[in-house]
């Protein structure tokens, strides 16, 4: 039994299978108590999201408010879901879905994190996995939710590491730039969890087919269908892999519980929100007076992490869904 104080989540999401794996762990650890989940476009549509984020949720016998927010990036013209790393529902195409019922609030996702912000100043972490539309626009409706909120955690960027749609680019942050750097240069107490730690744990599908038959609950049975169909993608890029992928948005949450297993670094960050490098997230690494605008010291830094200790990470995964968590579905 955890004597810790629960952490108490909002969760940004556009599920997604790593979304769906963070989520599981979130409503998993008894550390982390989930008080929302807000939905955005990203891995699916906005709608789809929102879809997946009820469902993933009542099947696991929980019953989370969940609002729906933005559709479309701030200015980039929007682009289609990915539904060839994902599936076209975002879950790996399942064959079908148990009827749980389940509807999205009135209010809209930046409307409620808002909300629970200012019911609860300083107690509300917001875990972000999705592009930032939904942070962007809660801080253009609350400019002082930097001080409202106790911190504010993204998977998002990538420093060192390449990155996943460009070169230089982590997707969350290429497909929504502005909303990225406005976040990035809100003031808040800030992690990014990219691509330079969630390409060091690999997660293999037989990981989550264990879970599955351990657990004989369809919550676990749709998750490690949804990891098959995400490992199928990468062994398709990444052979080497094998019929694995990465944690990716998982890690943030493990960021959350586990901090000692990561290596941070703390700087500037900025997004580059035009031309080839469009969702490049660069730090500035040394205490230099950069003569170019945008790297003034009353800019605020970002905690940013480096390493991982990935079988950690892995072992505190397994450990965290192989517990007692799921209840019997939600009824219709």
């Amino acid at each position: 039994m955890s004597t810790t104080a629960k952490h108490k989540v909002i969760f940004d999401t556009d599920p997604g299978v790593d979304d769906a794996m963070a989520l599981y762990f979130a409503l998993a650890h008894p550390d982390i108590d989930v008080v929302g989940i807000t939905t955005t476009f990203g891995n699916v549509h906005v709608e789809q999201a929102t879809i997946n984020a009820l469902y993933l949720t009542r099947i696991a016998g929980r019953n989370i408010p969940v609002a729906q927010g933005v559709p479309v990036p701030f200015a980039k013209a929007p682009g289609m879901p990915p539904d060839f790393i994902h599936g076209a529902d975002g879950l790996g195409n399942l064959n079908s879905r148990i009827e749980v019922g389940g509807k999205a609030e009135v209010e809209s996702a930046a409307e409620f994190i808002v909300k629970m912000a200012r019911q609860h100043p300083g107690e509300i972490t917001l875990v972000a996995v999705g592009p930032l539309g939904n942070l962007g626009l809660a801080l253009k409706m609350e400019p002082q939710l930097p001080k409202l909120l106790k911190q504010v955690v993204l998977m998002a960027g990538t420093v060192d590491e390449p990155g996943n749609v460009s070169p230089v680019a982590e997707a969350n942050v290429w497909n929504d730039p502005d909303a990225a750097d406005l976040v990035f240069t809100a003031g808040w107490d800030l992690t990014m969890v990219g691509l330079d730690v969630t390409h060091r744990v690999v997660l293999p599908s037989s990981f989550f087919a264990a879970l599955a038959e351990k657990h004989k609950h369809v919550a676990m049975d749709t998750l490690s269908h949804a990891v098959n169909f995400y490992a199928n993608f990468y062994q398709s890029i990444r052979p080497d892999l094998g019929h694995a992928c990465y944690g990716h948005d998982v890690l943030a949450f493990v960021w959350l519980v586990a901090p000692q297993i990561f290596e941070t670094s703390s700087g500037r960050v900025r997004v580059a929100k035009e031309g080839i490098g469009n969702g490049q997230t660069m730090m500035a690494k040394l205490p230099i007076p950069y003569p170019q605008a945008g790297w003034e010291a009353s800019k605020p830094e970002t905690r940013v992490c480096m390493k991982v200790d990935a079988e950690a990470c892995k072992q505190l995964i397994d450990t965290t869904l192989a517990s007692s968590w799921l209840q019997a579905p939600l009824a219709q």
